[in-house]
């Protein structure tokens, strides 16, 4: 039986990660390791310089008073053992398509998946309705990487348009899209009329190519997305080392 961690960045009492749990328990084992609150946008931060506290509760999932990483950290090498076979995160309530995966917390706790060495799965509903969706459609990949294990070392970033489930049309292969730079910034005042500040919605699609993340969605098919953790660009690399040759300081 394939041995899975579970975890997430709205919080261990949000439906995405508790219809999956449902739904994955029916042919797995899951142990649930995930934030006791919502850690959405805290991208790959691990919590250093504070002890992590734990609560098993009744049925034996555990929430952690720390970030998605710290979930998949201490799942992997503290609290689920045997070891898992491999990491979902999910199902995150909104999309993390394009530029969504820098911030990601859904998306970081499969990186760290990945960096311990374990496939990794993030799974996103591209809305917040239709999250039996999204693990019906979770649950035929996980099925087909046990029948047939993937061997990229990498992970799969799957983001589900918000439908029924007879109307996705299938799965596609696509890349990241690219959104315009966010720039709103929503100011208000707290009851002692200080200013406080809100981190306003991401910037509109740009790159919404026929081969993006976007585009995929909006056709009605799940969208697979293989990301990798190296960031080297390394295309960049001959640019850069010119420029040093030409470029003196005096």
């Amino acid at each position: 039986m394939m041995k899975i961690l579970l975890s997430n960045d709205d919080g261990i009492s949000a439906p995405g990660i508790q219809i999956l749990a449902e739904h994955l328990r029916k042919f797995a084992q899951v142990q649930v390791v995930a934030p006791d609150r919502n850690c959405s946008g805290s991208s790959n931060a691990l919590t250093l310089e504070l002890p992590i506290r734990i609560h098993t509760q009744q049925q034996g999932d555990i929430s952690v008073r720390g970030t998605p990483t710290d979930c998949v950290y201490l799942g992997v090498n503290a609290l689920m053992i045997p070891r898992p076979d491999i990491v979902v995160s999910g199902i995150n309530a909104g999309a993390n398509l394009g530029d969504d995966v820098i911030y990601s917390g859904t998306v970081a706790a499969a990186m760290e998946g990945r960096h311990l060495g374990l496939p990794a799965l993030a799974v996103s509903l591209v809305g917040n309705q239709h999250f039996e969706t999204a693990a019906v459609m979770a649950c035929r990949l996980l099925r087909m990487l046990e029948q047939e294990p993937l061997r990229t070392n990498r992970i799969l970033n799957i983001n589900v348009p918000d439908l029924p489930l007879n109307e996705i049309k299938g799965f596609k292969v696509t890349r990241c899209g690219r959104r315009h730079p966010a720039d709103q910034v929503i100011c208000q005042q707290d009851p002692r009329g200080h200013d406080i500040y809100w981190i306003g919605p991401p910037g509109e699609k740009d790159d919404a190519g026929a081969d993006t993340d976007f585009a995929a969605v909006e056709q009605g098919y799940v969208s697979i997305t293989p990301l990798q953790v190296d960031l080297t660009a390394y295309a960049a690399q001959d640019v850069i080392n010119q420029w040093l040759l030409q470029t003196k300081v005096t």
